[in-house]
């Protein structure tokens, strides 16, 4: 962990709602001991929103549209109307639907975050470093981005810092780029709107006037600036 003052903590973190329970497996009701009530086998999206929430709140954890509609007996589609109604018909409670391509989760919302951690008392989460941030920003503002493409922008080999990112579940492989050698492209995550309190990515705030993140060549040249020495002082710090 540097000493140096540059080290950020991320307040005003979305925490979950209730402690978590043991991860539910296997398919949904596989006895067919609870059947879908009549009433909701063709339900609108603000009928289905009630029981989405209830699924979401049980579990405790992100679903993804599919493993909803499994529970619900409904499509994926139908799962992302219902989703798109309750996270509506949330605003202005204490929790939000967050989305982040088709997972979904029920949080509590930033504001009253400190609530909930006031009666949990979680461990706090380490702190991210300024490298890391620069570099998480980059990827948020820029998806899907290459590794290259990311230290074009920064200048210095951020290897060390997409992997300590990646171990914190806070980027990970979005896919692959078509072009020569197929390399990854890094995308944020859910876990990554849990820790700056949005519902969806297209809800982060636009850059501060004057300050600006390029955008990232498609094949970028090979990183220059910091050489050996730069390199590692990134590596030290990419830890933290």
């Amino acid at each position: 962990m540097p000493e140096n003052g540059d080290d950020i903590d991320l307040v005003g973190r979305a925490v979950p709602v209730t402690a978590p329970p043991p991860a539910a497996t296997g398919p949904a009701d596989p006895t067919g001991e609870f059947p879908i009530p009549e009433a909701l086998r063709d339900a609108t999206p603000e009928d289905l929103a009630p029981a989405l929430e209830a699924l979401c709140f049980a579990l405790n954890r992100a679903l993804t549209l599919s493993e909803a509609g499994a529970v619900l007996g409904r499509t994926p589609a139908h799962v992302a109307a219902a989703a798109e109604v309750l996270g509506a018909q949330l605003r202005g409670s204490g929790m939000m639907l967050q989305r982040h391509h088709d997972e979904i989760q029920l949080v509590t919302r930033p504001e009253v975050a400190w609530a909930v951690q006031r009666a949990l008392n979680p461990d706090k989460p380490g702190r991210l470093s300024r490298p890391a941030l620069e570099t998480l920003a980059i990827v948020a503002y820029r998806q899907p981005a290459t590794r290259a493409g990311i230290e074009a922008i920064r200048g210095v080999n951020c290897e060390a810092v997409l992997e300590n990112l990646e171990r914190r579940g806070l980027v990970i492989e979005a896919g692959r780029a078509d072009t020569p050698g197929h390399p990854r492209l890094f995308g944020t995550t859910l876990r990554f709107l849990q820790m700056v309190g949005l519902e969806h990515i297209e809800d982060l705030p636009p850059m501060p006037e004057g300050l600006i993140i390029p955008a990232i060549d498609p094949e970028p040249a090979t990183t220059q600036g910091l050489g050996e020495e730069g390199c590692a002082e990134e590596r030290e710090t990419a830890g933290t």
